[in-house]
């Protein structure tokens, strides 16, 4: 059932809420709001809160810089994690001032593809495993692990055990429906899994949850990053996604009377997914670190191709059929900006059904990583893009991927990430220093 104002206002007086933040993300998925006193409220949730936007990231130029936030009424709820004031928040779109769409808003991008899927028939639905590290600082202001921990490990070894469960309490209160919570493979690493359900929703909760969890850890003397890959040698955080679509309210990917219980739709999907994927990676894994994590030997896709019973390619089709029919893409990382990486993978996905496009047969029981590149070859088995910069490059090329994003995002995106990755390319980096400057 969807808030009203009369709603909010009622619940914001009886929880005695002093503060409204009014949150939105820029281009690269960093949270931002603006905060208001409660007195604000009702003016805000009836027009909006106007305010500059030349300083935010992929935004406008400051001769464009009048914006404003129009508060989503649904996502309206009190964040647990403020000690001191009664705080609530709601995200918001971004307009111009004038009250039409801003292009370079990434929620209402997503608002866009998911708008034309539905003109297609389809519902998506989105489940994602995000994982995350939490560290301390040393005497040095190095960050280190507290605990031993392994994959599914509990104290003495796993020692954030109950920041862990503070957390999923902190997340309930905000009506998160999770389903899991555990010590992951690295020592400090974790994850926090919740329901699937709508992409937009899922989005929004990613945002919130990646926002709560980083403010917990600092509250009790930790830092916690959804940074890919923050250790050398141990596996990197990835944001495994479960991906399904509906139509007249049955899983559109089930067919009983398939050999594997797959439709063409969900076959078609994978395939759109396989076709676009070194396109779609620069917006699902957007850091130069994004690829320290998706090498051989980690558990992380390399190779683009899709198994039923098999972990190590890029789409996997967990054995569940019936409504829990899926496909799962393996590469995203919880870095990206949720908003983006869905519109792309939907529109990919959308693509395969389009046009009929088959995945070709699936991996099973073959460990990619140890064909030869002649029998992958022979597959027709492709690599995902080694860097950012690869990643750049196949987006450009890409027609597809392109139009899930508004020209406004695509082009500051592109801008921004190419200026990153020659950055990164003309540093010096420690690892060079040690191995080249007494050898040469």
């Amino acid at each position: 059932m969807s808030l009203t104002r009369d709603d909010i206002l009622k619940e914001a007086k009886a929880m005695g809420i002093q503060f409204l933040r009014l949150q939105f993300v820029d281009v690269l998925g960093i949270p931002k709001n603006v905060e208001i006193p409660a007195k604000r409220l009702p003016q805000a949730l009836s027009d909006g809160v106007n305010f500059d936007g030349s300083s935010i990231e992929g935004f406008v130029r400051i001769e464009e810089s009048d914006m404003k936030l129009v508060p989503d009424l649904d996502t309206f709820m009190f964040c647990p994690w403020e000690k001191d004031d009664r705080v609530a928040r709601i995200i918001c779109d971004v307009k111009k001032s004038d009250g039409n769409d801003f292009e370079g808003c990434s929620r209402t991008n997503l608002k866009r593809i998911l708008k034309e899927i539905r003109t297609k028939g389809f519902e998506m639905n989105i489940g994602t495993e995000a994982e995350f590290f939490m560290f301390k600082w040393d005497e040095k202001g190095k960050p280190y692990t507290t605990d031993k921990g392994s994959y599914f490990d509990l104290l003495p070894l796993d020692h954030e055990e109950q920041l862990r469960r503070d957390m999923v309490i902190a997340l309930e209160e905000l009506n998160f429906n999770i389903e899991a919570s555990h010590h992951e493979v690295a020592p400090g690493q974790h994850e926090i899994d919740f329901q699937y359900g709508d992409a937009l929703k899922i989005a929004d909760n990613l945002i919130t949850l990646k926002l709560g969890i980083k403010t917990l850890a600092i509250q009790n003397g930790y830092v916690a990053t959804f940074m890919p890959k923050p250790v050398y040698g141990v596996p990197g955080s990835g944001m495994h996604t479960h991906l399904s679509l509906f139509q007249d309210g049955e899983n559109a990917f089930y067919e009983a009377n398939s050999p594997d219980g797959l439709s063409n739709i969900a076959r078609g999907f994978i395939a759109g997914l396989l076709q676009h994927a070194p396109a779609f990676t620069a917006i699902i894994n957007p850091l130069i670190n994004s690829y320290k994590r998706l090498v051989p030997g980690y558990e992380a896709p390399v190779y683009i191709a899709w198994a039923e019973k098999n972990r190590s390619p890029l789409v996997r089709v967990p054995p569940q059929r019936g409504s829990g029919t899926r496909a799962e893409l393996r590469s995203p990382d919880p870095s990206c900006n949720p908003y983006l990486a869905f519109s792309v993978i939907i529109k990919s996905g959308l693509d395969g059904i389009e046009k009929i496009l088959d995945p070709g047969k699936p991996c099973n029981n073959v460990n990619l990583y140890e064909m030869s590149c002649a029998e992958r070859e022979e597959w027709g088995i492709r690599n995902l893009p080694r860097n950012l910069g690869e990643a750049l490059e196949e987006l450009e090329k890409d027609e597809t991927v392109k139009c899930a994003l508004t020209p406004h995002i695509l082009d500051y995106f592109l801008n921004a990430k190419q200026r990153e990755w020659e950055e990164f390319q003309r540093m010096v980096h420690p690892w060079e220093v040690d191995r080249y400057l007494e050898l040469y």
